[in-house]
């Protein structure tokens, strides 16, 4: 769209080139064709060396802007991108078309696919499944019964995919009016699930707000897991059975998430990071060490805690 023309449409005046804008990104991603926001402070370093074509910001910080970048002034930066944000979601059709089928492969009669499907060879895909537009699922990959993989998502090879499974749903995502009413921020990210990775039954990937969610090769998850948008769930890490990950929620390798644990969002987990049972964890944590409890403290500390409660209940 022309820059005009988005502001026509969210009320905000602009001087500056009318240019074609393809879509957004955050500040330090974003190309000269694509729209950011600036609504956090602890990203202010950002403001200055932005490629962005122009930015939604307030007039207190507009100043801090390239030159070359048009600062679209608003004081409701947030809510704005996502009125932005609606004008380049994926457009939904019910029709669809035969995929692009490597060798081999084994498809039931009642799997639906969108168009631009691109499968690799040896792909099962069982009865029910969902692939939708522009899905792309490499070799030796197996697609479960109920499995619904939305569009613009990535499979890689040798993984497993199991029954009602949702790759790439959109994320939680809302900005919210001075009346208290709900926007929905559209997710125009996808989910890239790389080699080895095996998803269990009925869990959620929830598709980037931007960029992608990952799931590196070679992790696997349990059954009822939620990954929420632009998490990055680093190699070879293993989640328990109820695990949530918050958005934007990002890990080394080799963590381990035990049953019902859980993250707040944008929080780091370093390599090697153990989360037991139920801990819920409100800070990125150091690697290499087991965390416990809620906030979640090391295992150790956790355990002389709860010895010391239970000696205290037990002289009363």
């Amino acid at each position: 769209m022309k820059l005009s023309e988005i502001c026509k449409e969210i009320n905000i005046d602009f001087s500056g080139a009318d240019i074609e804008i393809t879509g957004l990104h955050t500040l330090n991603e974003a190309t000269s064709s694509q729209i950011s926001f600036f609504n956090d402070k602890k990203y202010i370093d950002q403001l200055s060396t932005t490629s962005a074509a122009a930015v939604l910001v307030s007039s207190n910080y507009a100043n801090l802007l390239p030159e070359n970048v048009i600062a679209l002034v608003t004081d409701e930066a947030y809510l704005k991108l996502a009125l932005v944000s609606k004008f380049f979601a994926h457009k939904i059709v019910t029709t669809g078309e035969e995929p692009h089928v490597g060798e081999s492969c084994s498809i039931d009669t009642k799997a639906s696919f969108g168009r631009g499907v691109v499968l690799g060879d040896n792909v099962t895909i069982m009865a029910g499944a969902y692939i939708g537009d522009n899905v792309n699922i490499a070799a030796n990959t197996l697609i479960y019964p109920n499995v619904t993989v939305y569009h613009g998502s990535a499979i890689g090879a040798n993984c497993i995919i199991h029954a009602g499974a949702v790759i790439g749903s959109d994320g939680y995502g809302f900005a919210h009016t001075r009346q208290g009413e709900h926007i929905k921020i559209y997710q125009n990210g996808n989910v890239i699930i790389e080699d080895d990775v095996e998803i269990g039954a009925n869990s959620t990937i929830d598709r980037a707000v931007f960029g992608s969610t990952y799931i590196r090769k070679g992790s696997k998850l349990d059954n009822l897991i939620q990954v929420a948008h632009n998490c990055d769930i680093g190699e070879h890490s293993l989640l328990a059975a109820q695990v949530g990950m918050a958005g934007s929620t990002t890990t080394g390798r080799n963590i381990v998430m035990g049953g019902q644990s859980a993250t707040a969002g944008h929080l780091h987990l370093e390599d090697f990071v153990t989360i037991a049972g139920k801990g819920g964890v409100t800070k990125s944590l150091k690697g290499g060490k087991t965390y416990a409890g809620f906030p979640a403290i090391d295992h150790k500390t956790w355990l002389r805690l709860q010895a010391k409660l239970a000696f205290l209940v037990k002289k009363k």
